[in-house]
């Protein structure tokens, strides 16, 4: 068996874009230069990876397959060019991470760290933790940071700080004074969450309903700025990471009450795949993000 680097490029971008023609158009390739090439990797590997229809293309199992060990094979040579092309000052390294690392500590995180590695790109996507993890296994991402108690598959987890939620509630709120209470003490509260697809909210809400109150969501919104804006208001109160809370609370009039519940102190975590087998530049990345303890949690 002798299959070619370029087949396996090629295979990655119709695969990705479901197309075929886009995903010549992608390896700079004509549609029937492209099926050609295609089809020759099926012969060389027994098997057929690609069902064809007028909508497009879709993955045979072996051609799922071949997408995980394909994605891994290109990844791999990404991260030997960059090594020896720039070690620690330069390359690519893809990152997936949950809302609030995206929002809160990343930002400034990355700022100091990219400012002495001027050729360093980053690709830094907000993801879901299930999400986060499966792009860390198909090689879709170098490393991902997410929160909490998760099934990581086989893969790498380094912790590396805290992640305390806090209950946000407007200042004349009957639980404003409270100091510390229970989730559950919450609840005949309305509650302002996320955007749907949000890890902290599909949390959240199976709390909710486990404790009978389905009901208790009342609004929905796509940033934790704009959660502090609604309880400020008083819509409702909110659960939100102690970073965004406290940041949000020296502008705008809300009272933080801690949650007593165990699953409120988090553990923030980096995974990845084999901290070993990173370029140079994705450990510096690991490495210097467990050194700071970056985003941790702080007194209330």
């Amino acid at each position: 068996m002798h299959i070619q680097f370029q087949d396996l490029q090629l295979f990655v971008q119709v695969a990705e874009a479901g197309n075929l023609t886009q995903g010549a158009r992608r390896a700079f390739l004509s549609a029937p230069a492209a099926s050609a090439r295609i089809r020759g990797l099926e012969q060389q590997l027994g098997a057929q990876i690609i069902y064809r229809s007028n909508k497009g293309v879709s993955l045979t199992k072996a051609g799922e397959t071949l997408l995980h060990h394909a994605r891994l094979i290109l990844r791999q040579v990404d991260f030997l060019k960059d090594d020896f092309a720039s070690g620690e000052t330069g390359g690519h390294v893809r990152i997936f991470a949950n809302t609030t690392a995206v929002t809160e500590f990343l930002p400034e995180f990355l700022a100091r760290f990219l400012a002495d590695r001027p050729q360093l790109t980053v690709d830094l996507q907000e993801r879901l933790t299930h999400d986060i993890l499966r792009g860390i296994q198909d090689g879709t991402a170098d490393l991902g940071i997410f929160s909490g108690e998760v099934d990581a598959g086989g893969l790498e987890v380094i912790r590396f700080s805290t992640d305390r939620l806090l209950l946000a509630t407007p200042r004349d709120h009957r639980l404003a004074e409270s100091g510390e209470v229970r989730f559950a003490e919450t609840l005949e509260c309305e509650h302002i969450g996320l955007h749907e697809g949000s890890t902290l909210l599909a949390f959240l809400r199976s709390l909710m309903e486990k404790n009978g109150y389905e009901r208790a969501l009342r609004i929905q919104v796509r940033s934790f700025e704009a959660m502090c804006r609604m309880v400020e208001a008083g819509v409702g109160i909110g659960v939100v990471p102690e970073s965004a809370a406290r940041r949000h609370a020296r502008t705008m009039r809300l009272s933080l009450v801690r949650l007593s519940d165990e699953w409120a102190l988090r553990d923030r975590c980096v995974a990845v795949r084999d901290r070993t087998a990173l370029p140079r530049s994705a450990r510096a990345l690991v490495d210097a993000l467990v050194r700071s303890g970056v985003g941790g949690d702080t007194a209330a």
